[in-house]
């Protein structure tokens, strides 16, 4: 191997919040808290929609993907972090970094393409409430899952290998508190512009099309408001649509501002706040923001709660 290449090194240092030692401490007790509020949150999602019949419904079955995803992404990083945030050693091995990065890409990319299908989801049941169980035929449901995670992580295959092209010349301190694509770039010690433009190319991609389909959807929700007077189904499906417009807002407007603005705009500080915000803030909230108001799912846990009691 090239030993100026990044490959040759055996790890690197995660700088995170190192020179702010007391907001470490503060940062562990709130991470700490936030993580295990996530995973009790979305762990209850996940096991409410295969409990209880009334929701094996395409709504669920896509909400409870998203939240075994949300699992899966807040725990590539945090406790990781919470380690680091309490001990003096933030180094992080090579194979780790890497496996970080692509994990976190894939994702990201599959949350992407998931918040599209779910918007989907929401206008087939208002807008076409007589065709939507035909539309959205279980294998039909299960096939646009699987794809959602096959494209993140293909996705992610393209985005991961962009800064290990480039040469490291020995660098090894990463301004974050996890392996990201941006930051890694930083530590090259020649010109990344043809990169960072690969980068942004893909992130487009990535980001713009769900994005038009999210867009199409509700346009074509709205109308149907102003046209049409609701049954039961679709009070119901449109009731969530205010939860998934939230979600797709924090999650798309935290990936903008990291992915899709110039280089030379960013700032490190200000990503690594903003990463924190959509890498725990996020899928903490995403189970409250659609359970809050949702009374399926509470009705739910209701009977699931009085289930067990029951059988005591």
């Amino acid at each position: 191997m090239d030993p100026k290449n990044g490959s040759s090194l055996t790890g690197f240092i995660l700088l995170g919040f190192s020179d702010r030692p007391q907001l470490e401490r503060v940062l562990f007790v709130v991470l700490l808290i936030l993580y295990l509020l996530t995973l009790l949150g979305n762990t209850t999602i996940i096991a409410l929609s295969h409990l209880d019949p009334h929701l094996h419904t395409p709504m669920y079955f896509f909400l409870s993907h998203l939240s075994f995803l949300d699992l899966c992404y807040t725990t590539s990083t945090v406790p990781q972090l919470l380690v680091h945030l309490r001990g003096a050693d933030k180094s992080i091995s090579f194979a780790v970094c890497v496996a970080q990065l692509f994990v976190y890409l894939g994702l990201g990319g599959t949350e992407c393409i998931l918040l599209g299908v779910m918007a989907f989801d929401h206008y087939a049941a208002i807008c076409m409430p007589l065709h939507y169980t035909v539309i959205m035929h279980p294998r039909l449901c299960a096939l646009l899952a699987s794809a959602s995670w096959f494209i993140g992580f293909v996705h992610s295959s393209l985005q991961m290998v962009l800064p290990f092209l480039v040469p490291l010349c020995g660098r090894n301190k990463i301004e974050h508190f996890f392996c990201e694509v941006t930051p890694l770039l930083k530590l090259a010690c020649v010109d990344t512009t043809v990169n960072e433009s690969e980068l942004f190319s893909v992130s487009v991609i990535i980001v713009l099309i769900p994005m038009a389909l999210i867009t199409f959807s509700y346009g074509q929700i709205v109308r149907a408001m102003l046209r049409i007077k609701l049954v039961l189904g679709q009070r119901k499906a449109f009731g969530t649509c205010g939860s998934h417009f939230t979600v797709v807002s924090l999650f798309y407007g935290t990936g903008i501002y990291i992915y899709l603005q110039p280089s030379n705009n960013y700032s490190q500080d200000q990503g690594k706040f903003i990463s924190l915000f959509y890498t725990i803030v996020t899928p903490k909230i995403n189970p409250f923001i659609y359970t809050l108001r949702n009374k399926d799912v509470t009705g739910a846990m209701r009977k699931v709660l009085c289930r067990g009691y029951d059988s005591r």
